[in-house]
C-alpha cells in the first residue's frame, strides 16, 4: 500500500530538487591558472556555496546468476516458472536481472549551516525487496515482493545540529539501519551477492528519530527510537531502541558496536526481539581491506515456533563473516568472504528444527572505464540440513548450492 504521506514527501522533495536542474552534474575541473600581469591584484578564491556541500551518489546495476545445481522452483512469493537460488536476497533469481538504479543526495549539518537532509530514491528488482512496511509494502506481502512497486523511497530524513560542544545532531525520518558490515548499495560492498548476516540477521532500514554526538576523532555515539524492523507504520505495540558506539582505536582500524531492541509483530503477539552487532574494518596495509562482522539475535514467542506447539518458543540466531579484498594491477580487485550462520530454531530461514549455514564467496572486479565496473563471482553454500533445490510444499533435497554470477554497474558520481 502506498501511503499518502510517503507520496507527498517524494513529490515535494523531487520538485524542490528538480528546480535545481543542471547543478546535479559534477562540477567541471577549473581551468589552468594564468599568471597575473605585474601589479594586478590577486583574484580571491571563489567562496564555497551551500550547494557544494551536498553529497551526490548515483549508480545503475544489472547482473545474471546461474545455479550449477539447478536451484529451486515454485517457492512461495515467486511465479510457478521462476527458478531461484535458495536463501539469497538480491540475487535470488536465475538469469538476467535489472538490479538497481539509485539516486542519493545528502548533506550533513555543520556549524556554518546547522540543517541537513537525506533523500535516496531507488528502482529495480532490488528496490522491491527494500520496501518498508507502510511505504509500498503491506504486512501480508510475501518475499520476494513481486507484487510491490519497482521503486522505493529508501531514505528520506531531515537533520539538525545543536550549537553545543562538538554539536550533537538529530535525524528524523527514514534511514538505513546502523547494523551490519554490508550495505544495500552494491558498489559499496566487496562482493556482488549479500551474505547471510545481511539477509537473515538484521533489518535494512528503520524509521524514527536518531541522535548522535562525536566526542573525539576516535569516539562517537548514536541512539534513538524507531518503529521497528523495516517498518514505517505504528502497528508494533511500541518503539524499538537502536544505537551505536563507534571507536577508532588505532589509525585505519574502525570498529562499531550496534544494537536494536523492541517489540516486533509475530502472529497475534508483539514479543521482544533484540540483536547485537559488531563490525570492524582495517585498511592499514596498502591495497588490502580486512573486515569482520558478528551478530547475535534473540526473540520470544516467535510465531514460527508457537505454530508448532513447542514448549520453548524463544528463538536465537548468530553468525560471523570475515572479509578480505586486495587491489592489484590498478584496475582489479579480488575479494573473499567466509561466513557461518546458525539459525538455532529455524525462525530466520523457516526451517523446522533449525539449520547451520556455511558460505564461501570469491569475487573478481575489473574497472573497465571511469565509473564502469564488471564483476564475476563464484559462491558455494553448504548446510547441515537439506535446504537447497526446493520444490512446492517446501520439499528440499540438497545440502549445498553453487552459483556463478556476472554483473555490471556504473557510478555516475
Amino acid at each position: 500500500m502506498i501511503l499518502s504521506r510517503g507520496g507527498w514527501l517524494v513529490a515535494v522533495l523531487a520538485l524542490a530538487l528538480g528546480s535545481v536542474g543542471p547543478a546535479w552534474a559534477q562540477t567541471p575541473p577549473p581551468a589552468p591558472a594564468m599568471s597575473a600581469p605585474p601589479g594586478a591584484a590577486k583574484e580571491e578564491a571563489k567562496p564555497k556555496t551551500l550547494w557544494d556541500e551536498f553529497k551526490l551518489f548515483s549508480y545503475i546495476e544489472m547482473g545474471a546468476t546461474f545455479n550449477l545445481n539447478g536451484g529451486s522452483k515454485g517457492v512461495p512469493g515467486s511465479t510457478a516458472g521462476d527458478w531461484t537460488n535458495t536463501l539469497r536476497y538480491y540475487d535470488i533469481y536465475q538469469g538476467y536481472t535489472f538490479n538497481m538504479a539509485e539516486f542519493s543526495i545528502k548533506r550533513d549539518p555543520d556549524e556554518a549551516f546547522p540543517f541537513g537532509m537525506g533523500l535516496v530514491l531507488a528502482a529495480g528488482q532490488d528496490a522491491q525487496k527494500n520496501h518498508s512496511i507502510g511505504i509500498f509494502r503491506d504486512t501480508d506481502d510475501v518475499f520476494p515482493f513481486r507484487n510491490t512497486p519497482w521503486f522505493d523511497l529508501q531514505e528520506a530524513y531531515l537533520s539538525a545540529r545543536a550549537p553545543i560542544g562538538n554539536g550533537p545532531t538529530v535525524k528524523v525520518g527514514k534511514f538505513v539501519t546502523l547494523l551490519g558490515y554490508e550495505v544495500i548499495e552494491s558498489p559499496s560492498n566487496l562482493n556482488y551477492s549479500r551474505g547471510y548476516l545481511f539477509t537473515l540477521a538484521v533489518p535494512l532500514t528503520t524509521t524514527g528519530v536518531l541522535a548522535g554526538y562525536t566526542f573525539t576523532d576516535w569516539l562517537s555515539v548514536q541512539g534513538g527510537l524507531v518503529l521497528g524492523w523495516d517498518r514505517s507504520d505504528t502497528d508494533n505495540s511500541g518503539p524499538s531502541g537502536t544505537g551505536q558506539i563507534a571507536v577508532t582505536p588505532v589509525k585505519d582500524l574502525s570498529t562499531a558496536l550496534n544494537f536494536i531492541v523492541g517489540p516486533e509483530i509475530s502472529g497475534d503477539k508483539n514479543p521482544i526481539r533484540w540483536v547485537i552487532d559488531l563490525t570492524a574494518n582495517y585498511t592499514g596495509i596498502s591495497n588490502l581491506t580486512l573486515g569482520v562482522n558478528f551478530d547475535y539475535g534473540w526473540q520470544a514467542n516467535d510465531v514460527f515456533l508457537t505454530s508448532q506447539d513447542l514448549g520453548n518458543t524463544s528463538a536465537q540466531w548468530y553468525g560471523i563473516a570475515a572479509y578480505a579484498a586486495y587491489d592489484f594491477l590498478k584496475d582489479f580487485r579480488v575479494a573473499l568472504r567466509q561466513e557461518w550462520f546458525n539459525d538455532v530454531d529455524g525462525v530466520r530461514t523457516a526451517t523446522v528444527g533449525g539449520v547451520t549455514l556455511f558460505s564461501t564467496t570469491a569475487t573478481l572486479q575489473y574497472n573497465i572505464w571511469k565509473g564502469l565496473y564488471a564483476r564475476g563471482e563464484y559462491r558455494h553454500d553448504n548446510a547441515n540440513e537439506p535446504v537447497f533445490s526446493c520444490r512446492p510444499a517446501a520439499v528440499c533435497t540438497e545440502k549445498s548450492q553453487d552459483t556463478l554470477s556476472v554483473s555490471l554497474y556504473y557510478k555516475f558520481f
